[in-house]
């Protein structure tokens, strides 16, 4: 079984426009939780659901005032480091995702920007 815990950075489709969003995935055993960030108006939501072998299936409901539950498929690569699929809120509303593991580690490219800062003394 595939883990997904960590940070993910993804796109989804809507109408032929482009969202980007950040997912915090929490994987225990086969069950899937988190929060999603979109890059738009309808901002943060929560997420839960199940992961499967290398298959994801899990439900996204947006903190605002939004009442529509998106419903999001995916096959994870086998290096567990992609995940491509389709979402879909009514028959009408549906589209493409895929998403990127964050495997940045920002405090080290913090201190590594800063050691390329200091003044090197000439003596």
């Amino acid at each position: 079984m595939a883990d997904l815990s960590g940070t993910w950075l993804g796109t989804y489709w809507q109408w032929g426009n482009a969202t980007r969003f950040e997912a915090t995935l929490i994987q225990s055993s086969n069950i899937l939780s988190g929060n999603i960030l979109d890059d738009n108006y309808l901002g943060e939501a929560t997420l839960s659901g199940e992961v499967i072998g290398h298959k994801v299936g899990f439900t996204k409901r947006y903190l605002i005032s939004s009442k529509h539950i998106i419903y999001y498929i995916g096959t994870v690569s086998e290096d567990e480091n992609f995940i491509q699929g389709e979402w879909q809120i009514d028959i009408l509303n549906s589209g493409q995702w895929e998403a990127h593991r964050n495997t940045e580690d920002l405090m080290l490219d913090l201190k590594n920007r800063l050691s390329e800062q200091l003044p090197i003394s000439i003596g």
